[in-house]
């Protein structure tokens, strides 16, 4: 298939869903292009995040490495999290001439002008969702929804458009109103081709940096900011954690310069534990950080990088969300009460205190968890037969009624 996605930010070193699965469907002989907007427009705590100075080398290396093109469009700006692009958007992905389109995002601007053409567009098209009831927290939201559901949704069901969930939440039915049938989940995963075990590279990491081998490491990697909860982590590692062994602390990623993030920093550096800080990674190469740690900490929201984690054999300790709770009911990680930080470091010692014996098992669960259910290699398949039925379908005349 020749596919073409459009997706409002895209950075080729970030460890997002589109990273991957396009990988994944080149490697399984498809064509495939992303559309994004230009680097320059990006939303500015994102910029800072990920870095943009060096986009176009990032941009090349990525499509050297994996055989993805991307194409970078001006656009308007941002509006609430959400790019604004000009009419070149449509301009480009009719010239690209695809057998099919995937919007990421249902309900970003970019995706729902596709959905107001559908009957009249040249080519298939899917789409999914990343949203979830508890994230959808825009003071505007009610009026949008009601949009959604009212205009957006009965095209999508009249032409019987598939919006792949990729969490197993009711939001796309209950709030858009899509019914789940027409609304398949195939949840995110880990690319287990960079992600897995290495007992070497946990050495060598730990050598490097002076961790004493029996050391307990603890690992948090990803934004330092309120949405992710840094401050909660902050206040977690103030007083010292008990152990029969070394405890350290690796905290990986930046904080966005503002207040908040100043707070964090401070906080992080009076902590009367080892904390060893290291700037935000590129996505290929934070397997290094997961295989030498023991734990792997997520203190506020869902992360993508809890697959990537588990595929290390890290236990994860997260937030009680029905997201969370549902991914730790395994055997493979532990949930504290949402905003705690009392309960947080209960849990922490709890994972401290385990038996070796009992740690192992909860480690072998986390990465037969990953094998058996959220291999990449498996889920780019899942996404295939979805675009490929779609193709069929279109062809046959059917989203053309």
């Amino acid at each position: 298939m020749k596919i073409v996605e459009i997706e409002d930010f895209f950075h080729p070193n970030a460890g997002y869903q589109i990273n991957i699965l396009s990988k994944y469907f080149v490697k399984h002989g498809h064509e495939v292009t992303i559309v994004t907007a230009s680097a320059d427009r990006m939303p500015p705590q994102l910029a800072a995040f990920f870095g943009v100075d060096n986009i176009e080398a990032y941009d090349r290396e990525y499509t050297r490495t994996t055989g993805v093109q991307i194409i970078r469009l001006p656009i308007y700006g941002f509006v609430s999290n959400r790019a604004i692009f000009t009419p070149e958007l449509r301009r480009t992905v009719d010239g690209l001439q695809p057998d099919i389109l995937f919007a990421h995002d249902n309900d970003t601007a970019s995706a729902m002008q596709f959905i107001a053409r559908l009957g009249h567009l040249p080519y298939a098209f899917v789409t999914d969702s990343h949203m979830l009831a508890m994230a959808s927290v825009n003071r505007f939201n009610k009026l949008f929804h009601g949009f959604y559901r009212r205009v957006l949704a009965p095209r999508l069901i009249r032409y019987q458009i598939p919006v792949i969930r990729t969490q197993d939440d009711p939001y796309v039915e209950q709030v858009l109103g899509v019914p789940l049938q027409q609304a398949p989940w195939i949840s995110f995963g880990s690319d287990t081709l960079l992600f897995h075990p290495d007992a070497d590279a946990r050495q060598k990491f730990r050598r490097e940096h002076q961790i004493p081998d029996d050391a307990f490491v603890l690992l948090y990697a990803g934004k330092l900011d309120e949405s992710k909860g840094g401050r909660l982590l902050a206040e977690a590692l103030q007083q010292p954690l008990p152990a029969r062994r070394p405890v350290v602390c690796l905290v990986v990623g930046n904080t966005a310069g503002d207040a908040y993030g100043r707070e964090v920093e401070a906080l992080l550096k009076a902590s009367q534990n080892r904390i060893l800080r290291f700037p935000t990674q590129r996505y290929m190469d934070l397997a290094p950080f997961y295989q030498a740690a023991d734990l792997a900490v997520f203190p506020k929201q869902c992360s993508l990088s809890f697959y990537d984690a588990q595929a290390c054999g890290l236990p994860v300790l997260s937030e009680d969300n029905n997201i969370n709770v549902d991914r730790n009911a395994h055997g493979n990680g532990l949930c504290f009460a949402s905003g705690s930080v009392e309960d947080f470091r209960q849990k922490l010692q709890q994972m401290l205190d385990l038996p070796p014996e009992d740690y192992r098992r909860m480690s072998r669960q986390a990465c037969d968890f990953i094998k058996q259910e959220y291999d990449y290699e498996q889920k780019a398949r899942e996404y295939e037969q979805i675009l490929q039925a779609s193709l069929d379908a279109y062809r046959a005349g059917k989203q053309r009624r």
